[in-house]
């Protein structure tokens, strides 16, 4: 028998909310009843990065899809709390607002605020006070685990530098990532294996400091050379298969000279 559910030419929020309800209901979807926000937490990590894509594609259609499906993990969580009694759609989007309203304080109060930095000090301000951090090293705890490793290390390190935890210039960052990059060898040579993996991370850590000072985001430019490789292994590839060889069948050699090939072109 199916469920009493009015088919429209187009549906609005209301719909949504309406629809998850019935997925989550007595006689609903087996597998979305069965979903609780850990099984589905990966979902939306995945659904925010799909956003992301859509928008470095300047695509406005997949966008379009891309923020729905985004809008419906938000929903999903919520009829689960909303089934225990804790909250409803209703509260999450007041809860957003009363912060919007609070931290412009500069358009809803009487704030002054000219410039977008005063505005982002504003809200650093405001944040802090709602969180209760009164110590520089709260702010660093306040940045969410969660984030990608890049990410977090970028955001953990904007903060101490508010606090002065920042080189001068970008000559102290390059120096403290290459001075890291000898402790790794060293402890890759003398085969430290739990030194060396510590060492590697300060790598990491310490070459975030220095995209920092370039005003470069970390995880675009790892992404951007992750592209290049691709791109290159593929001209590699299609160099070997021009002389009639396949790629795991050559050497070490034949792909160092492949690859210089690749760069040049």
């Amino acid at each position: 028998m199916g469920i009493n559910f009015e088919k429209k030419d187009r549906y609005s929020i209301q719909d949504l909310l309406n629809i998850m309800k019935i997925l989550r209901g007595e006689n609903g979807c087996p597998w979305d009843k069965e979903q609780n926000h850990k099984t589905i937490r990966k979902n939306f990590i995945e659904e925010t990065y799909e956003v992301c894509e859509a928008i470095d594609n300047d695509d406005t259609e997949l966008l379009k899809e891309e923020l729905g499906d985004v809008l419906l993990q938000v929903v999903f969580h919520t009829q689960m709390e909303n089934e225990k009694g804790n909250f409803s759609f209703d509260d999450v989007c007041n809860g957003i607002c009363e912060k919007l309203i609070r931290r412009h304080p500069h358009i809803f109060g009487e704030l002054k605020a000219e410039t977008s930095e005063q505005v982002l000090n504003n809200w650093d301000n405001i944040k802090k006070q709602e969180k209760g951090q009164k110590t520089s090293t709260d702010t660093l705890i306040g940045v969410s685990k969660a984030l990608p490793a890049l990410m977090r290390t970028e955001k953990v390190q904007k903060r101490a530098a508010k606090v002065g935890f920042c080189y001068p210039d970008i000559k102290g960052a390059i120096d403290d990532l290459e001075s890291e990059i000898q402790e790794l060898k060293y402890a890759v040579e003398h085969q430290q294996k739990s030194e060396s993996i510590e060492e590697l991370g300060d790598v990491l850590f310490s070459a975030v400091n220095v995209s920092r000072f370039l005003n470069a985001d970390a995880e675009e430019s790892l992404t951007i050379s992750t592209n290049k490789f691709i791109d290159r292994v593929n001209k590699v590839e299609n160099i070997a298969t021009a002389q009639g060889l396949k790629i795991e069948d050559c050497t070490v050699e034949q792909l160092d000279q492949f690859w210089k090939q690749a760069k040049k072109m």
